[in-house]
């Protein structure tokens, strides 16, 4: 469906950000962004909307193109970008340690601005050549 065609891009590119940038650093420009960005809300409902697009890219099919494999690389950005947004939410939350794998915690913890950077390559690919297989 052209609609989470859309959702897809767009939520590839705002979760890729939101994985992506570097809180830390003080840039003038740019302030009520930042803001948003930061909120924790804003990071959840983004996580779970990308998360659950993710997830309907691999059911739905575009007209024309092959089933499951014809949105390969956008849907998964989109399950591991929302994955890694709904996880840092929890660990900010929970009082209880959360112990993950050393590799989980390298992808999702460590690595998040690398994931969030292949979710912003995703979504920039699948909107500039869309009938291309995998993406």
């Amino acid at each position: 469906m052209i609609q989470f065609y859309f959702l897809s891009i767009t939520l590839n590119l705002l979760a890729g950000y939101a994985l992506s940038y570097d809180r830390e650093s003080e840039a003038p420009s740019g302030r009520e962004l930042r803001e948003l960005f930061d909120g924790e809300t804003f990071r959840l409902v983004l996580g779970v909307l990308s998360f659950a697009v993710g997830m309907f890219k691999l059911l739905s099919v575009v007209r024309g193109d092959v089933p499951v494999v014809g949105d390969l690389i956008p849907s998964f950005a989109g399950l591991l970008s929302g994955f890694a947004l709904i996880l840092e939410f929890y660990r900010r939350k929970t009082t209880l340690p959360l112990r993950l794998s050393e590799k989980l915690d390298l992808v999702f913890v460590k690595n998040r601005k690398w994931l969030g950077l292949g979710a912003i390559f995703a979504a920039v690919a699948h909107f500039l050549f869309p009938t291309v297989l995998f993406l």
